[in-house]
């Protein structure tokens, strides 16, 4: 079978900024200091799709110590590039079956989701005679992993379930984080404060805000933190300006253009019919690329854009697998092999996200491996 391209030919280039993420990590680092809290790392799904070995060691040179990933196998990848002994690794999806003992052959650190999971945990621990460390997970509200209040209950009256190893983090999910009024965010710390002062303390703290939580207020930083998708640029609060700077920015060549006119129409189902003498130029950026189907043809919120230099172009007709037109008529400076910023400071990941109708997660996690792939900052 051969190789994977290695797609350093692609007239698309994906630049992740490692000096924008690392001040990204210190400035929600030093949020939670200011309330008396540390701060961990999620670099889960590929570092949110810009490359785990590269994410992973620019965050432990900003000075992070502490990381999540969701899958075991996620955080095995992650020991191996960070082999120190101070680096704390977890994974957030529980311990399944028999793989207790892959997460002490890795020093990752398991969450536990239900009584089920502490019980696996817990008498391993006792077998191998070493009180290794876990996180409990509890949930406030989200209704999806951790342990509900019955098994909470349970624990407080026989913590005697929680003996053998080593209970380092107590942890909750927030449901509305990124909307600050929204009522649950208040009844889920206060849950989160009363639900943890009935088990024993943890030796490293509590755990509830994520990104957007870093921002509420002091209330929810509890003694460390666990952001996410604001360290790689994503705006952990939607009604207020970003103050994370951009870490990524997708430029894509021109491959053609071409003068169209009505009655003409542009794309996959003609959906887009041209009004005026116009410049299409084409792309090749589409939704195997992660530029999502829904940003074209009919936004769902807002018109998807692009940019040559600081002139805004406006994405026309439907994106395709391998291909994005865009009307270039008002930028006479377009010619074939002209970069476009598909996105950059200027058409930042929320911004298509919003004319995609999704969230930056979304975006990030769905940028292929097809762009060349270009670091700059930190050590690259």
């Amino acid at each position: 079978m051969s190789a994977l391209p290695d797609f350093s030919h692609s007239p698309t280039e994906l630049i992740v900024d490692l000096d924008a993420l690392a001040d990204n990590w210190r400035l929600l680092r030093d949020r939670a200091a200011g309330g008396g809290a540390f701060a961990t790392a999620v670099v889960k799904a590929d570092g949110y799709g810009l490359g785990i070995e590269r994410v992973g060691p620019a965050l432990h040179a900003a000075g992070c110590r502490t990381f999540f990933t969701a899958h075991l196998d996620e955080a095995i990848a992650l020991r191996a590039l960070l082999p120190d002994a101070d680096v704390e690794i977890g994974a957030l999806n529980g311990l399944l079956g028999d793989e207790a003992p892959v997460y002490r052959a890795h020093r990752i650190m398991p969450t536990l989701n239900d009584l089920g999971q502490i019980e696996r945990w817990a008498a391993f621990c006792q077998a191998v005679e070493t009180p290794l460390p876990a996180g409990l997970h509890i949930d406030t509200g989200m209704c999806r992993l951790g342990l509900p209040w019955q098994e909470i209950d349970r624990l407080a009256a026989e913590p005697a379930h929680l003996d053998g190893f080593e209970m380092r983090y107590l942890m909750s999910h927030l449901v509305s984080a990124d909307a600050p009024s929204a009522p649950i965010n208040r009844q889920q710390a206060d849950l989160f404060a009363r639900q943890t002062a009935r088990l024993p303390k943890p030796t490293a703290g509590r755990m509830l805000a994520n990104s957007s939580g870093c921002f509420l207020g002091r209330d929810w930083l509890f003694e460390c933190v666990r952001p996410g998708v604001a360290i790689y640029g994503v705006a952990p609060d939607t009604t207020r300006p970003n103050p994370m700077r951009p870490v990524v920015r997708l430029s894509a060549k021109i491959l053609q253009i071409r003068d169209v006119d009505a009655p003409q129409t542009v794309g996959y189902g003609a959906a887009y019919p041209v009004a005026r003498p116009s410049r299409v130029a084409t792309v090749a950026v589409g939704y195997a690329d992660g530029y999502l189907r829904t940003a074209g043809a009919g936004p769902i919120a807002e018109e998807a854009v692009a940019h040559i230099g600081q002139r805004e172009v406006p994405v026309i007709g439907r994106i395709s697998m391998d291909l994005t037109t865009l009307d270039v008529t008002d930028a006479p400076e377009a010619t074939v092999g002209t970069a476009i910023d598909m996105l950059g400071p200027l058409n930042t990941v929320d911004r298509l996200a919003s004319a995609a109708g999704t969230i930056g997660y979304e975006i990030l996690t769905s940028l292929g491996r097809r762009h060349r792939r270009r670091y700059v900052g930190g050590d690259a």
